[in-house]
């Protein structure tokens, strides 16, 4: 079955004296493209994560985050003395500003500088520190990246059920236009005889013969058994893709080109009033196909 290219994980943890959160997520993408964003003093964990989530993930804008918080006296905040210097520089720049505008300031209180970007910052652990935290870490991958598969699962599941009726619609429907195609044929030939017959009646030495093989061709020109043929082989394909365990977005969405190609030449050729709202009704139900399958990995 189909996964989404939506999902989301969370894993929260402790060990090694820290508390740690990790966040995968993902939305739509025409590829794979992955972000990581590790606390700076955290090195050897990108490469692994991120060829554990390449074996597993084939489509999606996937973003990946790890917040630690250290519990030990050594691992908690310090003052970075250049974001600090930043951070008041802006401060009193503000308060220049406002007080040249005839506007009063609020007295700053140190929280609210201590809450400015920059100004606080993580001590780095040792290397001898981060060695054991590593491995515990490492640790977290798999469960995170299975609670995440489960999720796009989850959703997938959602879609197939959504698309399997959608199909079913355009099934029902190239059935309808199928039912008035002899009706349409009665229609075309009575018209045809209507369009020779003032042909006949208002030229000089007509050939009757070749006056039907002209209206003949024009009849061929709007046949669409060929186009009610291929709007069949397409929900067959469809069908089959939706029982798939391969990512088969990209060949959906190929799959919703041909069937808005086949619905569009059905509603050119149509002339006939009940087979065009019937090919009307087939780009509404391809439209919202096309819109569920920008959802599959």
């Amino acid at each position: 079955m189909p996964h989404s290219m939506t999902g989301f994980a969370s894993i929260a943890a402790e060990d090694e004296g820290c508390n740690w959160v990790w966040d995968l997520r993902s939305v739509n993408a025409r590829g794979l493209d992955i972000k990581i964003r590790l606390p700076d003093w955290l090195g050897g964990l990108e490469e692994p994560l991120r060829k554990a989530l390449k074996a597993s993930v084939a489509r999606g804008n996937v973003s990946v985050s790890l917040k630690i918080t250290r519990r030990d006296e050594a691992g908690q905040s310090a003052i970075n003395p250049d974001g600090l210097e930043r951070a008041l520089a802006q401060l009193t720049a503000i308060a220049a500003e406002a007080e040249a505008r005839g506007l009063r300031v609020a007295p700053v209180q140190p929280s609210d500088i201590a809450g400015m970007r920059g100004v606080l910052e993580q001590r780095a652990m040792t290397d001898e520190d981060t060695a054991p935290l590593l491995t515990r870490l490492a640790k977290d991958i798999p469960p995170l990246i299975s609670q995440f598969q489960a999720s796009r699962a989850q959703e997938g599941a959602a879609l197939t059920h959504l698309l399997s009726q959608q199909i079913d619609n355009v099934a029902q429907l190239v059935t309808a236009a199928e039912g008035v195609l002899p009706a349409r044929q009665d229609a075309q030939v009575a018209g045809l005889q209507a369009a020779l017959a003032r042909v006949l009646d208002n030229s000089d030495g007509a050939d009757p013969d070749r006056v039907q093989q002209e209206l003949a061709i024009l009849a061929v020109k709007t046949d669409v058994r060929e186009e009610i043929d291929r709007l069949k082989a397409h929900i067959d394909a469809a069908r089959s893709h939706l029982t798939s365990e391969q990512p088969v977005g990209r060949k959906l969405d190929f799959l919703m080109q041909e069937f808005n190609r086949e619905a569009n030449t059905l509603c050119s050729k149509a002339q006939f009033k009940e087979l065009t709202t019937i090919g009307l009704d087939l780009k509404h139900v391809i439209d919202q196909m096309r819109e569920q399958v920008q959802n599959v990995e």
